[in-house]
């Protein structure tokens, strides 16, 4: 058996790394998510007002040189709430994806792997749940287990499941017809080893790439619910809640307190769109 050269992954590294930082969509998409993300670390030490803080006296005050972004119903500034604001999406979104990726990836791996009855069983379950709108099911199964942070994450988590699963599964079956998993059965290896060990490193390009696009759909997920009363709850700067709690007032010509918090939500799904479109251009090169 032929020995790989050391040198190889290394220098295949460097390549996608190369073309990674030459992609003008990845790195738009990328100065976009880290301005947010050090918005979401750092924001409270740069808003010049307490997000937090009303004053009455000051409410539905335009924008201004003083107030970039102008103050909402309560008096509370804008723009302030707008940076601490991220915190809240960039915390709980990720946490969501994070959890769909690990647990879809092991049944991807699995129903993948072995065929046969578990790959029917999980298939079918894994469909039945793809047929409801991520939405829905987030609504019917917080509606029954309550508001909190926790209980978004779960959801919105077990909801992209059955996505990263298909995914994963797809990229294991053309996987596992090849040599090197011959191999790698008649040295004896069990199934895990297998699965975790030879196929899970050679798969992770189409897990990044589905992982990244989730993202983008988990931040649009926790803004609807937010925005629908059934997400992060007052008085919390969340952009969603921000907009649900402000847009009655749009008719009476006070636009401010609404349109920067739909900015900031499209800006960050935009920018989690481009880094997902830069990362699967270099990969299928």
């Amino acid at each position: 058996m032929t020995d790989v050269p050391a040198a190889a992954p290394e220098s295949r590294r460097r390549e996608v790394f190369a073309a990674l930082f030459g992609s003008g969509s990845f790195l738009t998409g990328m100065t976009i998510v880290l301005f947010w993300a050090v918005c979401a670390v750092f924001g409270r030490h740069l808003v010049p007002c307490d997000p937090l803080a009303p004053d009455i006296l000051n409410a539905l005050a335009p924008p201004s040189a003083k107030q970039w972004f102008g103050t909402d119903q309560l008096g509370r500034d804008i723009f302030s709430r707008v940076i601490v604001g991220s915190r809240d999406i960039l915390r709980v979104a990720p946490l969501a994806t994070i959890l769909a990726t690990v647990a879809g990836t092991a049944l991807g791996l699995l129903t993948g792997y072995f065929r046969g009855i578990v790959d029917d069983i999980v298939s079918r379950l894994l469909e039945a749940i793809m047929a409801v709108p991520s939405i829905i099911v987030a609504l019917v199964v917080i509606a029954a287990l309550g508001t909190s942070e926790t209980t978004v994450i779960i959801v919105i988590g077990l909801s992209f499941i059955p996505h990263v699963a298909r995914t994963v599964r797809s990229a294991v079956l053309a996987e596992r017809e090849l040599d090197y998993i011959a191999a790698a059965k008649l040295r004896r290896e069990n199934a895990a080893h297998v699965m975790f060990v030879e196929i899970l490193p050679n798969v992770l390009p189409p897990i990044l790439v589905e992982s990244t696009v989730r993202l983008g759909y988990a931040i649009f997920v926790v803004s609807t619910l937010s925005f629908l009363g059934f997400g992060l709850q007052p008085p919390s700067p969340d952009w969603g809640l921000s907009v649900s709690t402000n847009y009655g007032v749009i008719g009476g010509g006070y636009w401010w307190t609404v349109l920067f918090d739909a900015v900031a939500i499209a800006s960050l799904v935009i920018g989690v769109n481009l880094v997902a479109d830069g990362v699967q251009g270099v990969l299928d090169d």
